[in-house]
């Protein structure tokens, strides 16, 4: 079931909030930190949230309609669609496995996640 706008943005922002209640305890813990130190706690912090945005609009493509036979990038014949399948990434927001649809060429056996 496809979440609504007001649904996303909700456990967004519940996500948002407690990454300032983990800042503002951070700061009542640590007594006059330097720079690098509220650096590397805000840049932990960014990193965490970011990739839970992405996840979650990530997510959502995931449970779309596959495209349709896309032609193969090494051979050009039309590639079959193989069902869904998780895939792990490495994006600039972070980590993140979602599930997609996935396509492999009968003739050559080459793979696809679409869009890449």
């Amino acid at each position: 079931m496809k979440k609504t706008r007001e649904q996303k943005k909700a456990k967004l922002m519940v996500r948002l909030e407690k990454a300032a209640d983990e800042l503002l305890d951070w700061e009542e813990e640590n007594d006059r930190p330097n720079l690098t130190q509220v650096e590397d706690i805000v840049l932990k912090l960014r990193k965490e949230v970011g990739e839970e945005m992405a996840d979650e609009i990530l997510g959502e493509m995931g449970g779309k309609t596959p495209v349709p036979g896309p032609a193969c990038p090494k051979c050009g014949k039309e590639m079959r669609y193989k069902g869904q399948r998780e895939k792990h990434i490495e994006s600039r927001a972070g980590e993140m496995e979602y599930e997609r649809g996935y396509y492999a060429c009968p003739e050559c056996d080459k793979g696809l996640f679409p869009p890449g």
